[in-house]
């Protein structure tokens, strides 16, 4: 007769164990590796500047957010509106520019440890921005590890 309600409540422990992995996905990861750009933030009014590692080289062009996707595997700009900048209880930031961010053709994230070089985050939502960095594959998707403050323009 016990066994009914112990099967209940290992099916529960499992299902809410299952559902934890597949949010903490997107809260809860470690930064990947990848090189950072120099440092330096204009802290000013929540200005963020972009700048180039190289003097000689000639900054390449944006695309939109929705054709980030072959720039995969190398660095680049991409470019969107942010329609939501959220912060997760792990301390990640992701500036979101879909509804849907799982449905998005591309991500940008701000990891905890990183987030003390960054102003008001919250005061790039409703602009346009462009980011360059080394463009990875995040479950599908392109995504930009933000790791310093001049990575990201507003650009309105």
């Amino acid at each position: 007769m016990q066994r009914r309600p112990i099967l209940a409540v290992t099916g529960l422990l499992a299902l809410a164990f299952g559902l934890g992995i597949g949010v903490g996905t997107r809260f809860g990861r470690k930064p990947a590796s990848i090189p950072a750009d120099p440092v330096t933030f204009q802290q000013a009014g929540a200005s963020y500047a972009t700048s180039q590692t190289t003097p000689s080289s000639t900054p390449s062009p944006c695309v939109d957010i929705r054709n980030a996707g072959p720039l995969v595997g190398s660095s680049g700009c991409v470019s969107g509106l942010v329609l939501r900048v959220y912060s997760a209880r792990t301390g990640n930031t992701f500036l979101d520019f879909c509804q849907d961010y799982h449905s998005c053709p591309f991500s940008s994230v701000i990891f905890a440890t990183d987030k003390s070089k960054f102003g008001d985050l919250g005061a790039l939502q409703g602009r346009r921005v462009e980011i360059r960095g080394d463009v990875i594959s995040y479950q599908g998707r392109a995504e930009i590890v933000i790791r310093d403050p001049q990575q990201v323009r507003s650009v309105n």
